[in-house]
């Protein structure tokens, strides 16, 4: 495992705020029973904000016909819906929600190569409700598979999320299961899949990103 390059500061930031809260708490309390539990706390936040921007090593199990999550975290929602901002067709939409314990890293649905990417500023909603997908900041990426399959994502900000980071350029080949970007915190993924794709997951399952195949095209 490693710390996301986009990161750093963020984790160096919580270090340096924790390090000034625990000098004043060590400094001008000085009752154990409030000090401790409040150091421990302090020192628990670290490691989750750790832990939460580290990119996993997993074992990939997508390919150029084999959709593998962009995301950890829960099944959402499974249904058709028009994709508007590129493709301009129905297409069937599995959505991903990632909570505060879920690793934020994204990662390549499949092997091919970058056919159009995109930034679009918005709201920040919380990821969970269905107007997020059209209304919160979020960006798009469009993957077309040598076989000539679209596949096509969003990282989508939610209610705390504040920045969204997604390496696609238009024309670079990507390879499924290499890290494609980063949203911090809370936050969803939805993917759009051709009509004819045959789905592999059911809504409420818990998936992991790269070692998960959550269509086969």
């Amino acid at each position: 495992m490693r710390l996301d390059k986009n990161t750093y500061g963020t984790v160096l930031l919580v270090y340096a705020i924790s390090a000034v809260l625990l000098f004043l708490l060590f400094r001008f309390v000085h009752i154990w029973w409030v000090v401790w539990p409040l150091a421990l706390f302090i020192l628990s936040v670290c490691v989750w904000q750790t832990a939460f921007h580290m990119v996993p090593n997993r074992v990939p199990a997508g390919s150029s016909t084999l959709v593998s999550a962009v995301a950890d975290g829960k099944i959402v929602h499974i249904e058709k819906a028009y994709e508007k901002d590129f493709l301009k067709r129905e297409c069937i939409m599995i959505s991903i929600y990632m909570d505060f314990w879920d690793v934020h890293a994204n990662f390549w649905p499949v092997t091919g190569q970058v056919e159009y990417s995109q930034y679009h500023p918005g709201e920040h909603f919380l990821a969970f409700k269905p107007k997020a997908s059209e209304e919160n900041e979020h960006t798009c990426t469009c993957i077309r598979t040598p076989e000539g399959k679209e596949v096509f994502f969003k990282q989508l900000a939610g209610g705390f999320a504040r920045r969204i980071v997604c390496y696609a350029r238009e024309g670079m080949d990507v390879v499924a299961g290499q890290q494609c970007g980063i949203i911090k915190f809370g936050s969803r993924i939805d993917i759009f899949l051709p009509l004819d794709a045959e789905i592999m997951v059911k809504l409420g399952d818990t998936v992991r990103a790269c070692e998960t195949v959550v269509a086969r095209l």
